[in-house]
């Protein structure tokens, strides 16, 4: 049976032949349509609303209907309609975030960059978390701002190039620059709206004209508070599924034994557990089946210890329908399992991120603790349907004794399509052992919230983070990156005396902070030359069956 979706109709004169539901007039500022949503949204018997600019016609019977039936919230088609890499001002304030990072525009993916001019939505998403702003002079930026908002709080928001009945990709749309400011400003604030004007300035990429711009947009203004999160992660049984769960190991048993024995004790036990031991053969311990009981243990010995080759090992050795990334020191919920197999079965994802709560780091940002399209990949923390991989590939080689080779993963499941999701109900306390592990090669010693923590301690990107930057970023974004890494150094989090300790701390280290940068971004131009590396996934070990959750 075909849903009711009512459409609004931008810059058309009459209303065209529309059996599904209601038609509405509309013009193709941002304020009339703001208006239309705001008068009719809450009244609208629909379920679902689509935008639609009059130039591109009517789309055909049958296609709003197998949209609506995909996993999402909202579909549109923004990067064949010139949204791709806007706005611009993006790159001085997220320059290598994953979503900063657009897939090409033929795939249906992952992305916030939405164009009005073709849009479907479920009417649940307008009611909830409101449309466009209407304070922008463009209709494209009122667009971005809103795929933007919807992303970042909850709403599975996906590019469906199928909207546009395989029409060509227009060329990229020029925003105002009133329009870029407004945009950083309603998103990300004052302090990065000024943050993003100065590196504009010294990048030589503002005239008069843009700072004019600048300060209109800082005179008209006007803050709103986020809506409340659209999506909450919501706990509950998930229908069973055959899960192999893979977990590397270095030096680290007894750590280990616990994770093995909490896979024994989970709600939905693991079929298989492939643990890859890679301890020096004169301190390997055995570990038996019988030992840990019901959780299918298979030990597979590597002589060389290697984070992606342990790995890519392991998953060429898989045969169920999902697997669950663990790592060797953390500890697991009863119910993690379970938990991961509902978030892909409530949201129809391809990969169930979990979060990792690390002793005296400080809590997690408020933006884990909502269930959203996801930016983190932590393979210490992980399940994901193993068809997955066949289109993005396994681990890259490149970090196999380095930092990031969950993100640079995760970078490739969201570029091939995969709908990935943070699950914060999918949690664990991660221990970070004082040995094994990524510390057996010296590729971390210092995290991220210990950094921010500690008045003392300093993180500048590594040799493989930055690899990661240039591989899949243009050069002014791994700049901007860089720039935002080494004021980082300057920031903690605590009281102002901590605040003030740590800046000046980074000032005076910063001569320092500049100079590892530049050694570590020759050795990632050095490993650039032998990779990327990329494993594929042998079409002989993926499932033969999709799984009972599905």
């Amino acid at each position: 049976m075909s849903s009711r979706i009512d459409l609004i109709w931008l810059g058309g004169a009459s209303a065209p032949e529309w059996p599904r539901g209601r038609v509405y007039l509309c013009g193709r500022t941002p304020g009339e349509v703001a208006e239309v949503v705001a008068r009719r949204a809450s009244s609208s018997g629909a379920e679902a609303w689509l935008f639609r600019d009059s130039a591109l016609g009517i789309p055909p019977a049958g296609l709003l209907d197998a949209v609506l039936a995909r996993p999402g919230d909202v579909w549109h088609a923004g990067l064949c309609l010139g949204m791709k890499g806007l706005p611009g001002r993006m790159d001085f304030v997220q320059p290598t975030w994953v979503f900063n990072r657009d897939p090409e525009a033929a795939m249906e993916a992952t992305s916030w960059r939405l164009s009005l001019r073709t849009c479907l939505l479920r009417r649940d998403v307008l009611v909830r978390m409101g449309g466009p702003a209407a304070g922008f002079e463009s209709l494209d930026a009122a667009g971005l701002e809103l795929g933007h908002r919807y992303l970042t709080r909850g709403v599975l928001v996906r590019h469906c190039p199928a909207l546009l009945q395989g029409g060509a990709p227009e060329s990229r749309v020029r925003l105002p620059w009133r329009d870029e400011w407004l945009f950083l400003l309603s998103r990300f604030g004052l302090f990065w709206t000024l943050w993003a004007a100065g590196r504009s300035l010294m990048n030589g990429e503002m005239g008069i004209g843009a700072l004019r711009a600048l300060a209109a947009a800082l005179r008209s203004f006007s803050p709103r508070p986020d809506p409340a999160p659209y999506r909450f992660p919501a706990g509950g049984p998930a229908g069973a599924a055959p899960v192999t769960a893979v977990v590397p190991t270095v030096d680290r048993y007894p750590y280990l034994r616990q994770v093995l024995r909490q896979l024994g004790d989970q709600t939905v036990r693991p079929v298989e557990t492939l643990v890859v031991d890679q301890t020096p053969a004169d301190r390997r311990e055995r570990l038996s089946a019988e030992e840990f009981p019901g959780i299918g243990l298979q030990v597979i010995q590597l002589d060389e210890a290697g984070q992606c080759s342990s790995r890519n090992t392991a998953l060429e050795a898989v045969r169920s329908g999902y697997v669950l990334l663990l790592d060797d020191d953390i500890e697991l919920p009863p119910d993690l399992i379970e938990q991961h197999l509902a978030a892909l079965e409530q949201t129809g994802a391809d990969v169930s991120c979990g979060i990792c709560h690390e002793p005296d780091a400080g809590p997690l940002p408020a933006s884990f603790r909502l269930m959203r399209a996801s930016d983190v990949f932590p393979a210490g923390n992980l399940l994901l349907r193993t068809q997955a991989l066949s289109r993005s590939g396994l681990f890259d080689l490149a970090y196999n004794r380095g930092q990031r080779a969950d993100c640079d993963l995760g970078m490739r499941l969201t570029l091939s399509g995969a709908l990935a999701v943070l699950n914060p109900q999918a949690s664990v306390l991660h221990h970070h052992a004082p040995r094994g592990g990524l510390r057996v090669h010296k590729a971390r010693v210092v995290t991220y919230g210990h950094s921010r923590n500690r008045v003392w301690k300093r993180v500048v990107p590594s040799v493989s983070e930055i690899y990661l930057a240039r591989r899949y970023y243009q050069p002014r974004q791994v700049r901007e990156m860089l720039w935002i890494a080494a004021a980082g150094t300057l920031q903690a989090r605590g009281g102002l005396g901590k605040r003030v300790a740590k800046a000046l701390f980074g000032l005076l280290s910063l001569p320092l902070t500049v100079s590892e940068i530049r050694r570590n971004s020759r050795g990632a131009e050095a490993l650039l030359r032998n990779h990327p590396r990329i494993p594929l996934l042998s079409a002989s070990r993926l499932p033969l069956a999709r799984m009972a959750c599905e």
